[in-house]
């Protein structure tokens, strides 16, 4: 059974930067893909970001802006956010994979102010 915490949300203004993190425990981290999903309110959740054996994925709207990263030796994945906009807010969530293994942490809420 993984665990999964968020950390690193908050309130920023448009243009602004956030770094998330996503702290994982109860599996062998490095054998999983992980990765970064949204959800704002009255719509889908979505992806922002997956990182696994066939490589990195971008969700259109935030390539060039947020890079993901994870570090399997303290068990945590990471995602910069620069040049934040409006419409970035949302609840961010961390996702660990592997086959049909798969958890969910609680999210962290950002919000972009105008």
């Amino acid at each position: 059974q993984a665990q999964l915490v968020e950390s690193g949300g908050g309130l920023v203004q448009a243009g602004g930067s956030l770094r998330l993190s996503c702290a994982v425990s109860g599996i062998t981290f490095s054998m999983y893909g992980a990765g970064w999903y949204r959800q704002a309110p009255g719509k889908q959740r979505e992806l922002v970001a997956f990182t696994g054996r066939g490589g990195t994925n971008y969700g259109d709207s935030v390539k060039g802006r947020f890079t993901i990263s994870r570090d399997n030796a303290e068990n945590t994945l990471y995602l910069q956010m620069n040049r934040l906009k409006p419409e970035d807010t949302a609840v961010y969530y961390c996702n660990v994979a592997l086959g049909s293994r798969t958890w969910w942490g609680p999210g962290t809420l950002v919000t972009v102010s105008s």
